[in-house]
């Protein structure tokens, strides 16, 4: 199964302008399931030119789960949640809200826009490692996800 593995990575699209959260989501990640491949976003214009296969990402995957903070510069991820749930190459994507934001109205909104999950960050290095791991245990491990195409 290692070598399936390493044939085909899981490609995850993590949308998040703070550097911290970055490096803390990557190391857990990495700590979680070797096989992830994380690519990276800082703000929704950036998320979008990826899923778009737009310049610089035009050999880009399609993701199989992307994590998408909500307060990003340039464009939000309401906005960029709303495309990907428009778009019908995109759409059956799992989509998970990973914010600060613990507000009811973001919570509400992003379900409205189908987000398939809304989590919280957690402010402590522990507790957010063990959040990463439990993404990754359901998303990655436990969740049927549709088959990727590539484009």
């Amino acid at each position: 199964m290692q070598d399936m593995e390493k044939a085909n990575p899981i490609q995850v699209l993590l949308v998040e302008d703070s550097p911290g959260d970055v490096r803390l989501t990557q190391e857990a990640f990495r700590e979680a399931n070797p096989s992830v491949h994380l690519h990276l976003a800082s703000d929704g214009v950036e998320a979008l030119a990826f899923l778009r296969h737009e310049a610089p990402y035009r050999d880009a995957p399609r993701p199989d789960l992307t994590l998408l903070d909500l307060n990003l510069p340039r464009m939000d991820g309401r906005e960029v949640l709303a495309y990907i749930k428009a778009d019908e190459s995109l759409k059956t994507m799992p989509t998970v809200i990973l914010t600060t934001s613990e507000a009811e109205v973001d919570i509400a909104r992003s379900y409205q826009l189908q987000a398939n999950c809304y989590l919280c960050k957690p402010v402590q290095l522990q507790e957010f490692e063990a959040l990463v791991k439990s993404i990754n245990d359901f998303w990655l491990t436990r969740a049927q996800l549709p088959q990727r195409q590539d484009s």
